[in-house]
């Protein structure tokens, strides 16, 4: 390998893009991005988080996806917008941020048409099934075979994000042999998997039967969605470092590929 290319590679960090939401505070409209979120990032897949601001549109979705080594779909406290898979809102109490849905899902199928790593957490993961055609239980905890996965919000975050239930691998996954059988996960969702997008599959199953993780086994990229929340104090899981982990594998994998064909092309 070319000492300049050798050089290039070990210098550059892939770049991860992260959407924001949307929150008024005072009058007055924010883009956010909750520090949790970036943090492992950062820490343990060593890239660099480039956020977009999803109050602007979609216009500009291919000049980031230019910039970027892997997508990173982060959870949030609004829901996904239902008439974006076929239904009513049932929800009406809690907030939505339709233009960040919009934005999300074009940076997903922007990520697929690319090749680029994507990485979805809690409503991340339920926009990735959006995005491929499937669809969401609003009310997980009306529904008479599923438990009552949401957080008690009157307790301090770190029983909120506390292990409330286990979750099986499916057998034989690429996720069972990097995590193993069963793990203990958090649970902070209202909404769940109802029916797969059209090219998933799951990966993880809560003991009710709800997906909890899932993938596109068809795409050459790593694609992996969690209902959990690994982000949480992600330095101190040991499954957490390990999604984390290969994530960042997956994006320095394209990083290198795609440096290797800007060099041939400039050679």
């Amino acid at each position: 390998m070319p000492l300049q290319q050798e050089s290039a590679r070990q210098e550059r960090k892939p770049v991860i893009l992260m959407s924001m939401g949307q929150q008024d505070r005072n009058g007055h409209a924010y883009q956010v991005m909750t520090h949790k979120y970036m943090q492992p990032v950062v820490d343990i897949s060593d890239c660099i988080p480039l956020l977009i601001p999803t109050c602007f549109g979609v216009a500009d979705i291919e000049q980031y996806l230019d910039m970027a080594d892997g997508v990173y779909l982060s959870g949030a406290a609004s829901n996904i917008d239902p008439s974006l898979y076929g239904q009513e809102n049932l929800t009406p109490e809690k907030k939505q941020d339709l233009a960040r849905d919009l934005v999300d899902i074009a940076l997903i199928k922007g990520a697929v048409k690319r090749g680029l790593p994507i990485l979805g957490i809690c409503r991340g993961m339920q926009e990735m099934n959006i995005a491929f055609g499937g669809d969401l239980y609003q009310k997980v905890h009306d529904e008479d075979h599923l438990n009552d996965h949401r957080e008690d919000p009157d307790t301090p975050p770190d029983v909120q994000y506390g292990a409330s239930h286990s979750i099986s691998m499916v057998k034989g996954s690429w996720l069972h042999k990097l995590l193993g059988d069963t793990i203990e996960v958090n649970s902070l969702h209202g909404q769940g998997i109802k029916t797969l997008g059209k090219g998933l599959e799951a990966l993880a199953l809560a003991e009710d039967g709800l997906v909890e993780a899932l993938h596109a086994p068809y795409l050459p990229q790593f694609t992996l969605g969690v209902q959990w929340h690994p982000e949480w104090k992600a330095l101190e899981n040991p499954d957490s470092i390990k999604i984390f982990k290969a994530f960042g594998e997956a994006c320095r994998r394209r990083a290198g590929s795609a440096l290797d064909l800007r060099i041939d092309k400039a050679s």
